[in-house]
């Protein structure tokens, strides 16, 4: 046994033959009886492993998985001897380094604790971007995208489907992985689109598509902790976001879907030992604030209010804030509404601040009430610092599914201003001291069978790729979708009505009299409160944006085109064709003083099947996930 290897269970030689004859090219990975999986949760897989354990693991590394012998030669030690040392190299996390994380790591969704998407690191800049080149890329198990990788100590952390991998920031090679055991009908895992991992400390914090939160050992994949974060025998589709770690908590939403009664919840986990600390409801119990704002209907009636983007927090004030979405069951807020009730429909559309230790309400702001034309408000919230009044002020900006962007005083949750970034029509004036959105009469009260034609459709202006914010600038960058929706409203009654579900039918349609155009990135200056520039395009986007302190801001589009523009004026810079749309959240990160982009390219989010049929010429295969990464193809010249 070699002095790097880790031992792995294996299934005897000649049942190893007899399958890999039997399935030759497939990933077949054996390992321990299935009552043992299910006890620990999962097993990690190794590349630094035991003579044969290659052969458990062919999909890559560690050794030869053909028909020959493994060849653990001089090579293969000082390879693994290599990998063994990137992996002890890593250092602990500690609170302090998420609070000021290095330029070189990325150590978050978003990159840092306020979700702005934007990164210190200038080696690649304006002047260099078309320089840009493939540094490497890897095949990772299908899934439905929606990810965004973790760097830190030059080691990235990624995750698609069932599979967790830690590999070399600058290669590729796979230092470790982990497999989550799954039910049959989640097929590995196929439709997952988590957003991201958590890292503190040595532990990497796992959204399971399952419904559980598994906190890994960062140096070797190897299952620390296991919690099951969805209510027993609740129906769940699966985790759609990610954990954000706060106060030494693991804070994640759980989205329970439109059919649970009561809503979804944020939960806060112990991030020493999974246990379960606490528990928010995105729809109040009655007595609660907002408790009152469902029509006089039981809890058990009140449906939606999903929770699928992480988080953000203030150390300082020890807040986290979550968006929290809408309800598709809208025939809850139609009703007449009795005397001392609201057809608000708290949280749904609402931003809420949580105390991270406790999970109590510090605050919250519903940013559009009664909301039944689905049109979410659940995405990120930024945090950033700008005058007001004359006197800096931090500042949460978020913003729905219409294009509205809303700009509140994150401390008490008070209405500062509110930006637009592109047409719509369902909203016809703001309040400028509340921010109450009035809504265009024609739509206010939906009839029952009529079509409506509303602007943005249901995937909105904006969705879940998030925006970017340079602090330098103080402006917010938006990717951009320009169509339309038809909209009906299908009442439902009776046992129908109490079942929750969707009560709404709505179309995506191009924008009428429109140019065909569907996406884009829109720049907001959020000190003068006016768009800075546009790029407009046929292709709809597809990623988030990720802006840089060399002034390039990185986007992806359903064209599976990969950009880099100017951030001061929307210059095209550089573009890539990818294997398929990125969908995901890009990064960057440097090692040794080489800075890298890396994104995940793969379709099958609800997003991209939703608009793909506005611009049919647009061909982006399914079935397939590609991390890609890229720096410069040359040495870095200096700043222009």
């Amino acid at each position: 046994m070699s002095s790097h290897s880790l031992s792995v269970h294996k299934m005897p030689r000649a049942m190893q033959m007899a399958l890999r004859l039997s399935c030759f090219g497939a990933a077949v990975i054996f390992g321990v009886s299935s009552a043992r999986v299910h006890a620990q949760g999962a097993k990690a897989l190794p590349v630094l492993a035991a003579a044969g354990a290659a052969q458990d693991t062919p999909r890559r590394g560690g050794g030869g998985a053909g028909l020959g012998i493994v060849n653990h030669d001089s090579l293969y030690e000082q390879a693994m001897a290599q990998r063994q040392a990137l992996l002890g190299r890593i250092t602990p996390i500690t609170a302090q380094t998420l609070r000021d994380p290095p330029a070189a790591d990325w150590l978050m969704w978003r990159g840092n604790y306020g979700a702005t998407g934007y990164s210190k690191l200038d080696q690649i800049n304006t002047g260099n971007a078309h320089d840009l080149g493939v540094a490497w890329s890897l095949t990772l198990p299908v899934s439905g995208n929606e990810g965004a990788p973790l760097v830190h100590d030059g080691v990235l952390f990624v995750e698609s489907a069932d599979t967790v991998e830690a590999l070399d920031g600058t290669n590729g090679d796979l230092l470790w992985k982990y497999v989550r055991p799954l039910p049959a009908a989640m097929r590995n895992g196929r439709a997952e689109h988590a957003k991201s991992l958590a890292i503190y400390q040595d532990m990497l914090y796992v959204p399971a598509f399952d419904g559980h939160v598994v906190a890994l050992d960062v140096k070797s994949g190897k299952v620390l902790w296991d919690t099951n974060i969805v209510p027993p025998g609740q129906r769940f589709g699966g985790l759609q976001t990610g954990p954000l770690v706060a106060d030494g908590k693991v804070v994640i939403g759980v989205d329970l879907g439109n059919g649970a009664p009561g809503g979804s919840l944020i939960v806060g986990l112990d991030g020493q030992t999974g246990t379960k600390l606490w528990q928010f409801h995105t729809i109040p119990r009655p007595g609660q604030p907002g408790g009152n704002s469902w029509n006089g209907l039981p809890v058990e009636q009140r449906f939606g209010a999903g929770t699928w983007t992480v988080g953000s927090y203030d150390p300082g004030l020890n807040q986290v804030y979550f968006g929290i979405g809408n309800t598709y069951d809208i025939v809850a807020l139609l009703r007449k509404t009795p005397k001392g009730q609201t057809a608000d429909g708290l949280y749904t559309e609402s931003t809420v601040a949580l105390d991270p230790d406790t999970g109590k309400l510090v605050w919250y702001y519903q940013h559009m009430n009664h909301d039944v034309w689905d049109l979410d408000w659940t995405y990120e919230q930024t945090l950033v610092t700008l005058p007001i009044n004359g006197k800096p002020t931090r500042l949460l900006v978020t913003g729905g599914k219409q294009g509205i962007f809303d700009v509140l005083d994150r401390a008490n949750g008070k209405y500062e201003f509110s930006q637009e970034a592109g047409a719509q029509n369902l909203v016809t004036r703001i309040d400028p001291k509340t921010g109450h959105k009035v809504i265009n009469p024609a739509f206010a009260q939906p009839e029952p069978g009529r079509n409506y034609v509303i602007c943005p459709g249901f995937g909105g202006g904006r969705n879940w790729p998030t925006t970017a914010f340079d602090p330098m600038t103080d402006v917010l960058y938006v990717p951009w979708f320009d169509m339309c929706m038809n909209f009906r409203y299908t009442p439902k009654s009776g046992a129908d009505a109490s079942a929750g579900g969707s009560s709404m039918s709505t179309t995506v349609i191009p924008r009428p009299g429109g140019d065909g155009k569907l996406g884009g990135v829109v720049a907001l200056d959020l000190k003068t409160h006016k768009i800075a520039w546009k790029v407009r395009q046929r292709a709809p986007a597809a990623s988030s944006l990720l802006a840089t302190a060399g002034g390039v801001l990185f986007s992806g589009s359903d064209d599976r085109i990969f950009h880099a523009y100017d951030g001061a004026h929307g210059t095209l810079l550089w573009q890539i064709g990818l294997d398929a749309a990125p969908s995901s959240s890009p990064v960057t990160y440097s090692i040794d003083g080489v800075q890298y982009v890396a994104v995940l390219a793969g379709a099958g989010s609800p997003l991209d099947l939703g608009n793909g049929s506005l611009a049919p010429e647009l061909t982006d295969p399914t079935g397939g996930m590609t991390l890609w990464v890229f720096k410069l193809r040359s040495e870095a010249p200096a700043r222009q």
